[in-house]
């Protein structure tokens, strides 16, 4: 149980995260994501044929933490919710990642999805702790 509650300004200065997603078996899978935090809420990217995706469409609920580029945790696990978003939702989150990272999801992510032919999947997270 973390011993304080995040507030929106430390949620915002976090670049990346550990993401724990949730198999079928319940055992928790750990990836590190790039995370934008918008006017409170905080959105991150995929791709349809990634295993996070297919884990997230069966178990909604997540953990995530402030983490280094490879994903090694700097923080307390947090408990939270991802929702997958559509329409101008999306293009919200994928404008805000573009600008907070112009390299990496402004063009070479979008490439490479592109490039795959993969569908790219927009989320909206929530923490549970968040004032």
């Amino acid at each position: 149980m973390p011993s304080a509650k995040v507030t929106p300004r430390d949620w915002a200065t976090w670049r990346t995260i550990q993401l724990q997603t949730r198999r079928r078996d319940g055992s928790w899978v750990a990836t590190p994501v790039s995370l934008v935090v918008v006017d409170g809420h905080g959105y991150f990217r995929t791709y349809d044929a990634a295993g996070k995706y297919k884990r997230l469409r069966n178990f909604p609920e997540v953990r995530v933490a402030p983490s280094t580029l490879r994903g090694r945790p700097v923080g307390p696990v947090r408990e939270g919710r991802a929702r997958a978003l559509r329409g101008s939702e999306a293009r919200i989150a994928s404008e805000a990642l573009a600008r907070r990272y112009p390299v990496l999801h402004g063009w070479m992510v979008p490439w490479m999805h592109r490039r795959k032919g993969w569908t790219t999947v927009h989320y909206e997270l929530t923490l549970a702790d968040v004032d």
